[in-house]
């Protein structure tokens, strides 16, 4: 049987000699597949015959409903066959009548049958047998192809680097930062002088000293002034520190060169050798 050339939305696939069209469709609507008008369905009885291949184009139809007789018929080339002449996105109902010795549905085994072939959104449904009358068992099932084809392709998403945004409450427990500091944090701190020893101005130069502190020592006693003076200079008339020219006679800094009050007299290294 040819029908490669006809535009059908639907296929009834059995196993069966006849299939009762009327009742199926009515069925298939009622599970919330797609309604299809019966002018517009293919119904093929009888498919042992066909040996697993499907006289229909690839991915042209909407709707496939299979009943079978035989449940051995459900295996994985008919299943791949019904995946192909369906539409992406299109719907598969498939339903099996069960040997009367089984007490169970193994519709568990058929859903994974289907998720196997890589049907979506598989549920079994309550149905009543499309082929026998009576008292028998059957199972049915409902999938969905996949809307998207093997070998497509889609754009990504760039990741977009945006700052989050962080909403502060008003009413929450803030505590403003610089409230921590105290007025002994915000001064600014001492260094110590440039060369003096890790002992202390208290202490006097070490026997073997190498950092000067003797030499500085040295220049003290010659001048005839003590570190305090040196170290903090002040002067009750306020010309001490401009020189000379400004000192008078018993000044204890004359002969020095000027230096800012408050500031560390700086003696030259030759201040006390001779000019000859």
């Amino acid at each position: 049987m040819d029908i490669m050339g006809r535009k059908s939305s639907a296929l009834l696939l059995t196993d069966d000699v006849a299939l009762p069209l009327h009742a199926i469709l009515s069925a298939v609507r009622d599970a919330g597949a797609e309604a299809v008008p019966e002018d517009d369905v293919v119904v093929i009885t009888q498919c042992e015959s066909l040996e697993g291949k499907l006289p229909i184009m690839t991915a042209s139809l909407d709707v496939v409903v299979t009943a079978w007789n035989k449940p051995e018929l459900v295996g994985e080339h008919w299943l791949q066959e019904i995946g192909r002449v369906l539409k992406p996105g299109g719907e598969f109902i498939l339903q099996s009548i069960l040997s009367s010795g089984i007490l169970e549905k193994p519709s568990s085994t058929m859903e994974l049958k289907l998720l196997m072939q890589g049907f979506l959104d598989v549920q079994s449904l309550e149905m009543k047998p499309f082929l026998s009358a009576g008292n028998v068992q059957s199972i049915t099932i409902k999938g969905k192809k996949a809307s998207w084809t093997t070998g497509s392709s889609f754009p990504l998403k760039k990741a977009t680097s945006m700052v989050p945004k962080i909403k502060i409450d008003d009413e929450s427990d803030l505590i403003d930062e610089d409230s921590l500091l105290t007025e002994e944090d915000l001064k600014k701190p001492q260094l110590p002088a440039f060369g003096d020893c890790e002992v202390g101005s208290t202490r006097k130069a070490c026997k073997n000293c190498t950092c000067g502190r003797a030499q500085e020592e040295e220049k003290l006693q010659k001048v005839g002034l003590t570190a305090e003076q040196i170290n903090n200079p002040q002067s009750v008339c306020g010309s001490c520190g401009l020189g000379d020219a400004f000192r008078c006679g018993g000044c204890p800094y004359r002969g020095l060169p000027p230096f800012k009050l408050g500031e560390k007299v700086s003696v030259p290294g030759n201040f006390l050798v001779a000019d000859i």
